[in-house]
This record gives structure tokens, sequence and C-alpha cells, in this order.
């Protein structure tokens, strides 16, 4: 928890930044929040594709710390820093060269498209930053350090909120941007705090025992290699996890705006609940990897099982308040009846998944730690797409096995495939513990 907290208050705040854009976009028109929202939707899977990628560098980090083999760690960094960047750098490209065909070829309002490339054309600049930024992020937590995280997650919403104002409405002489402001706001933020994480790094004196600067180091292709083999299994994973949400919100479309609304409200506070076990689940892989670099198995077993003994404990909390106050969190999203009355239900069954949803990310997070990735890809994909997805085509478009039962199915289907994943992650989580006692 003392690992956990820290990042679960700088995932917070993440959220927060991206639900300050909206509300402050939408204080414009309703044609501004929605060239945020839907070019958010196309930003995140990208930036977060990254963020899993980068991932694996506090599973390596905190392996070499409980090793002793601290003077690879900044080898390590530093090939993750190559990767990242190379990255942050082909989105702009690729936005610059693609942008102008996808605009032609997309059917939406003119001023909508408008905002919408505009807030994209600022945002990708900061790219580059947050993605230099989730290196020193993942390299001090992976040395146990995580409450940097947490202030300079602060120091950027504190700097988003005003930035926002200024770029949307225009002052200090600045042209008036509206909800396009926003996006030059958050690349503003990326910077800012990669600035503030490098200078953290570069100062801080529980950090010298691992410093990242003494050294200047070149690609090193087989490193490379072995980080992407860790990393991008994760990244493609948790894609799969946010893809799936996106397109069962593109199917229910069709039921009306009402249904859509229901099922975004029941997401979104969802959402914003699972940040609490996907906050456990990274300090996890922090304290296993460090434990299994240690060589101390019977350490990283324990450190799981407690973990996840404590997920199933907040689940049943989370679980439990959801249920009780249902209907008025959904009423703070929404002033209409029938769709307080719609999210309410759904988020019943969000209630319900929230056990099945602690128990497999905390395990995916422990087998981080042990660096088993490629397990993680194969599990979410089976259970997301071919289970979750099957299970919610058939019980909300089909009258296959009963009468079609619309939002209700799909999130029927989430639990399927959860529940999935929870029994497969924690299978393989078993059978990695014994093959890491019995090789030791």
């Amino acid at each position: 928890m003392k690992l956990a907290y820290p990042i679960l208050i700088a995932q917070l705040i993440q959220n927060l930044m991206g639900f300050a854009d909206t509300v402050m976009a939408g204080r414009v028109s309703a044609t501004d929040m929605a060239a945020v929202a839907v070019a958010s939707s196309i930003w995140l899977p990208l930036i977060l594709t990254i963020y899993g990628l980068v991932m694996a560098l506090a599973a390596i980090v905190s392996q070499y710390a409980g090793a002793n083999e601290h003077h690879k760690i900044a080898k390590a960094s530093y090939q993750t820093a190559w990767i990242a960047l190379t990255l942050g750098i082909v989105l702009i490209l690729l936005f610059n060269l693609l942008s102008p065909t996808i605009s032609e070829r997309i059917t939406l309002e003119h001023d909508l498209k408008t905002l919408m490339f505009d807030y994209l054309g600022y945002i990708i600049w900061g790219g580059p930053g947050f993605c230099l930024y989730l290196v020193l992020r993942h390299y001090s937590e992976g040395l146990s350090h995580t409450k940097p995280t947490m202030i300079i997650s602060i120091i950027g919403l504190l700097i988003n909120i005003p930035a926002n104002y200024i770029f949307i409405y225009g002052e200090f002489g600045l042209p008036a941007l509206g909800g396009a402001g926003c996006g030059l706001a958050t690349a503003i933020v990326y910077w800012v705090m990669f600035g503030a994480m490098l200078i953290y790094c570069l100062v801080s004196k529980v950090l010298k025992q691992t410093p990242l600067f003494k050294q200047f180091y070149w690609p090193d292709w087989q490193e490379i290699k072995y980080i992407l083999s860790i990393g991008v299994p994760i990244a493609l994973s948790l894609l799969f996890e946010v893809s799936l949400f996106s397109v069962v919100a593109i199917l229910l479309a069709p039921f009306g705006a009402e249904v859509v609304a229901s099922h975004q409200i029941a997401i979104n506070f969802s959402g914003l609940v699972f940040m609490v076990p996907l906050s456990l689940a990274m300090a996890v892989t922090i304290q296993v990897g460090f434990a299994v670099g240690n060589n101390n198995h019977s350490e990283a077993k324990a450190i799981c099982l407690y973990s996840v003994m404590l997920g199933l404990i907040i689940a049943v909390v989370t679980a439990a308040l959801s249920l009780i106050f249902r209907t008025e969190i959904a009423s703070i999203y929404t002033t209409e009846s029938a769709v307080i009355e719609l999210a309410a239900s759904l988020m019943f069954l969000a209630a319900l998944f929230q056990f099945s949803d602690a128990i497999q990310v905390i395990s995916a997070g422990a087998l981080r730690g042990y660096k088993d990735t490629k397990a993680i890809l194969y599990i979410t994909f089976c259970s997301y797409w071919l289970v979750g997805l099957s299970v919610g085509l058939i019980l909300g478009l089909t009258d296959w096995l009963i009468p079609a039962i619309g939002p209700y199915g799909f999130w029927i289907g989430f639990i399927s495939g959860l529940t999935v994943a929870a029994i497969l992650l924690a299978w393989r989580l078993k059978i990695v513990q014994t093959r890491s006692m019995v090789n030791a």
C-alpha cells in the first residue's frame, strides 16, 4: 500500500486532467466538448500502448535492484528511452503524413472535424515529452520510489487547468483556440512533467546509488530486442482491453443516445474504481520483481498471495459502495431520469465484475514482476475478445440463447471475459511460481 497509494493518486490525477479538458471545452460549446472527446478516444489508445510498453522497465529495474546489479539499470533505462522517443517521433510523423488523407474521408460536421484535428495536431507534439517522462517514471518506480510520480502529476494538474483557460479563451493576447486549446495545454504539461522528473532524477539523493547520467548509452539492439520482448505483450494486452470497451460503445450506438450515455457513465465510473487494483498491481510488479531478482521466491509468492487478498478486500468495499450509491453516482453525470435508471442497473453488473477484475489485474501485475508477459497477451486476447465480446454479441444482439438484452448482454460479456482472465492469469501465476521455486 505504501508503494501503491502514490501511484493511485497519480492515476486519478491523470483521469482528472481528461475530465477537466472535457468540462472546460464543454463550457465553450457542445461541438468543442465533442471534439475533445473524439480526439481523446483516438489519442488515448495510442499513448496507452506506449505506456504499456514502457511498463516493462519497472519490472526490469526492480529485478536488477533485487539482484544488486545496479550497474545494469542505467543502460536498460537508456534503451527504453530510445524506444519511447522513437515512438513519440513516429506519432508526429504519421499524424502529419496521414491526417490530410484521413480528414478527407471522415464524414463529420466541419467545425467538429476541424477542432478534433487541431486538438490532435497540438497534443501530438507533447508525445515525445510524455514518452520520456514515462521512462523516468518507471525507472524511479522500479527502484520503489513512487512518490515523485504523485507529486509531478499534481504539478501537471495545477498547470493544466490554467493553461486550458488561457488557450481555450485566448488570454494574454493569444488566439482563442476553443476545445483545441486543451490539446496545446496538455502538450505543454507533458513536457513540464518530463522536465520535473528529469530534475528529480538529477538531484535525488535516494537515486544516487543508480545514477542515470554518469554514462551515456547509444542504442543497443540486443537490449532493445529484450525490452520489446517484455514490453510489447504488455502494450498489446492493454490495447485489447481498451479497444474492447471502445468497440462495445460503437456496437451500442444503434440502441440510441440514452443507452450509449448510460453505458458511458457505468464505464467511466468503473474506470475510476479500477484505478485502485491497477495501482496495487503496479506496486506488486515492483515488489515481486525485487524479490525474484533477490532470488527470494518464497517472498515473491507471499507478496502475490497477500496482494490478491488485499485486492479482494478492497473489491468488497468498492462493490458495496457502487451498489448502495449507484443511483446517486449516476445522478452526478446527468439529470435525465431514464439515463440514470439504466446507468444504475448497469452499475449493478459493474459491481459484480470488480472481484474478477481485481484478481486478473493483480495476477497480471505479478506476472510482469516475473517478466512472464507473453502469457498475459494470449490470455487477455482470448478472454476479452474471444469470450467477452462473443458472449456480449450473443446475449446483446441475438436471440440464440435468450431474447436479445442489449447493453446488459455486453456487460455480462465483460463479466464473463474478466472472470476467464482472472482464472487463467491466476493459474498461470501458480505455474510460474512453482517453476521459479523448483529452478531456484
